[in-house]
């Protein structure tokens, strides 16, 4: 009897384990939510452009904090941006 249930059971616990995801923060947003689950599982919510627009969304599910993989404004200036020379 034993070794049917130990063979259920880490089936199941093979079966709830879920995919592994290859990146838990999305490098193009400056700030996460970490949601608190059940258990203590839980996951990263990078959605946020504010720590404000963060915060808004906490209360109750999890804390905010500064995404440790946002790689900021990376596109080079536009010609708009380039300082113009005048000639005179």
């Amino acid at each position: 009897m034993r070794v049917p249930a130990l063979a259920f059971l880490t089936i199941g616990m093979v079966l709830a384990a879920g995919p592994a995801q290859a990146q838990k923060y999305d490098p193009a947003f400056p700030f996460c939510l970490q949601v608190v689950g059940l258990g203590g599982a839980g996951y990263e919510d990078c959605s946020y452009t504010t720590m404000a627009q963060c915060r808004a969304s906490a209360p109750g599910r999890g804390t905010c904090d500064a995404n440790p993989y946002y790689v900021g404004a990376t596109a080079s200036p536009g010609r708009q941006a380039r300082q113009r020379r005048r000639v005179d």
